[in-house]
């Protein structure tokens, strides 16, 4: 009996970068949200106080070119092992 599977799309692997990626901003801005939370919980300062500080263009920036890199050393490493 023929297989019924499902023919893979050439958007399979662009799919799997962009969830990656996605996945360690997500890690990326937990960290950041852990870190300033924690020292602005102190001075009387909301989590919406600590969500604007960290939502900016620079930390997007810094945050989107390291996944891109983590991202490609994880595939790197994917291929050579």
């Amino acid at each position: 009996m023929p297989s019924q599977g499902r023919k893979p799309s050439s958007l399979t692997g662009v799919w799997r970068a962009v969830v990656e990626v996605g996945f360690i901003l997500f890690l990326f801005y937990a960290n950041l949200l852990m870190g300033e939370f924690n020292r602005t919980a102190g001075q009387g300062k909301t989590l919406a106080y600590a969500l604007g500080d960290i939502f900016t263009l620079a930390n997007f920036t810094i945050g989107l070119l390291a996944a891109l890199i983590g991202y490609s050393v994880f595939e790197y490493l994917r291929k050579k092992l």
